[in-house]
């Protein structure tokens, strides 16, 4: 059976890095694009972060904050956020979806496997 399991969020202060992972289980992750999805309270699920096997997409308004990389020994897929800010707080999601990240990788489209999330915050 196919699943993902979020860890690492936290509280943070502004300015301040986490590592969120995703470990994943039950299928092979170089025939899927994972990726990483946010969603603050009163606002939609957007696309972070994805990463496949020839692929690696990130929100243009993370502004090169964020790093996407994947362990395959570990079957784990890490998501770096740096330079964190307020508006970053949210519960962050990965997903798993055949195929690669391009098209439309960071749109919540053909993604039929979810984590549970985990929960980031960042505040003073």
């Amino acid at each position: 059976q196919l699943q993902l399991v979020e860890s690492g969020g936290d509280w943070v202060q502004p300015g301040g890095s986490l590592r969120l992972s995703c470990l994943t289980s039950g299928f092979t992750t170089a025939d899927y694009a994972i990726g990483w999805f946010r969603q603050a309270p009163g606002k939609e699920r957007e696309g972070v972060s994805c990463i496949s096997a020839y692929v690696i997409r990130h929100a243009e308004f993370l502004k090169g904050r964020f790093i996407i990389t994947r362990d395959s020994a570990k079957s784990t897929v890490f998501l770096q956020m740096n330079n964190l800010t307020p508006e970053d707080t949210a519960v962050y999601y990965c997903a798993a979806r055949r195929g690669s990240c391009s098209p439309n990788g960071l749109t919540t489209a053909g993604y039929d496997h979810w984590g549970q999330g985990t929960q980031v915050t960042v505040s003073s």
